[in-house]
């Protein structure tokens, strides 16, 4: 960490004005990052904050499923990412052409993503959502339709329980 932080976020606090930029920062970024954002939450809250911004620029200090939503939900904003490497281990643990084969052998399922999933993975879905409307959306969908849960086996297996379905769920953690 550089010695000279104060200076170091000073700067980038001028940098943003100067481009109207808004910074977003997931809450489990360093206290750094954290301090120098105009916004600090969880990836539903940020998502809603970049979908809101009247900002022309959006740097998502998250992992890279959270900044593809925020170009989702923005698309005439230019989002960035400040850190290349930042992943999510759930988000790799499926793509798109594993989602489509595993559609081939579950025709007509109805498939539920997580939110910690690519852009290309949502896409392919008839639902997206987060831990806290999960159940209700788990609900909703119509008892005769199977459903194919992704890619959280933990979030899957809870909603199984909670819910009474029986459900496909990808083996993600």
């Amino acid at each position: 960490m550089p010695r000279d932080v104060a200076g170091i976020s000073a700067e980038i606090r001028h940098l943003a004005r100067a481009r109207n930029a808004v910074i977003l920062a997931h809450n489990y970024q360093v206290p750094e990052v954290q301090d120098v954002a105009d916004y600090v939450g969880d990836s539903l809250g940020l998502s809603r904050q970049a979908a809101a911004t009247d900002a022309d620029v959006i740097v998502f200090c998250g992992v890279h499923f959270m900044a593809e939503t925020a170009a989702i939900l923005s698309p005439s904003k230019r989002v960035l990412i400040p850190d290349l490497e930042a992943g999510c281990s759930l988000a790799a643990t499926i793509n798109a052409e594993q989602l489509s084969a595993w559609k081939a052998e579950h025709p007509g399922a109805v498939v539920v993503s997580y939110v910690n999933t690519t852009a290309e993975v949502k896409a392919l879905s008839d639902y997206c959502c987060t831990s806290g409307n999960a159940e209700r959306v788990i609900r909703a969908i119509a008892e005769d339709k199977e459903i194919l849960f992704l890619p959280d086996m933990f979030l899957g297996t809870y909603l199984e329980k909670v819910t009474g379905r029986k459900m496909h769920v990808w083996p993600g953690e």
